[in-house]
């Protein structure tokens, strides 16, 4: 019998909802399915027909050591998703390689590790004049860990944010932020095997209580996905499909999406790696997963 490990991180494994949810579905369907940590030495991941990323969410925090576990392993077994789809999402200037093809992502700046972090963001905030906040974020990140939302008068603030993260010699990015946000959520949209299968409506994240006081708050419910917003989540993982020259859908993807000031979708994230994927906010959602990895193991040679 071929042999699924559903991979999570020691530190993270109890915080991840929806890892109970599938690893029962798996068993339902009479799949060999563990879980297992990515960071604990003891597993033999060559022993795993397939090993599925789901919540490794200390990734950022070791990303050297994650990713160098992503290659081996992707050179052992099957790991989904496969390592050099992991390789190009793990860091969001894949956002730049999308938006040049037409994807409608909001808009993005990066600040690199060489630059003068005051005059790039001074430049970000001049072409961006409907701006009335913005959002400074590392490029390699998982939620909303080091993120932090900006009135345009705290331009220097914003700028040591920036400047701390360029010491530790990680890129930042810059984004405006869209006030539709707190009025709409974002919507993030599940595809299995390249097939939509739900959609869930995140409330706003960063709530800006005061010029200095910033917290992150998440509120999750389910939501119909609109014909635009799917419209925009196939044009990214279409773009994301040729850019990467994939000869299949992925087994899972996760399309963020929030709306412009004219109410037009715009891509937020596609996550790929190790998204959260709602399975508590859809009924069927963790069979209809637990059905593509069983079609995948299928053709897993034992």
């Amino acid at each position: 019998m071929s042999r699924l490990a559903l991979v999570t991180a020691i530190a993270t494994a109890a915080q991840d909802d929806d890892l109970p949810l599938l690893h029962a579905a798996c068993l339902a369907r009479g799949l060999h399915a563990e879980i297992r940590a990515w960071d604990d030495p003891s597993v033999a991941w060559a022993r795993y027909d397939t090993v599925l990323l789901r919540s490794p969410w200390d990734y950022t925090e070791r990303f050297d050591e994650f990713t160098a576990w992503c290659e081996r392993v992707d050179a052992l077994t099957r790991l989904l998703n496969p390592w050099p789809v992991l390789r190009w999402n793990t860091d969001k200037h894949y956002l730049a390689d999308l938006a040049a093809r037409g994807v409608p992502v909001v808009a993005t700046v990066f600040v690199e590790p060489e630059m003068d972090p005051l005059p790039a963001l001074q430049e970000f905030l001049l072409a961006q004049p409907q701006a009335e906040e913005f959002v400074v974020k590392p490029a390699i990140s998982a939620g909303s860990r080091d993120t932090q939302r900006y009135a345009r008068a705290q331009e220097f603030a914003a700028a040591n944010h920036i400047a701390r993260l360029l010491d530790e010699g990680r890129s930042a990015m810059l984004q405006p932020y869209l006030a539709s946000v707190d009025r709409d959520g974002e919507t993030a949209l599940m595809y299995f095997n390249g097939v939509f299968s739900h959609a869930i409506r995140k409330g706003a994240m960063l709530q800006r209580e005061d010029a200095l006081n910033l917290r992150a708050v998440e509120r999750i419910n389910a939501r119909e996905a609109g014909e635009d917003e799917r419209a925009v989540a196939l044009h990214a993982l279409t773009a994301m499909t040729a850019r990467l020259d994939l000869e299949e859908p992925l087994p899972y993807a996760r399309v963020d999406l929030i709306r412009d000031g004219e109410g037009q979708p715009q891509l937020l994230e596609l996550e790929l790696c190790e998204p959260s994927l709602f399975f508590a906010h859809d009924a069927g959602s963790a069979d209809r997963f637990a059905e593509v990895l069983a079609e995948l193991l299928e053709t897993a040679a034992p």
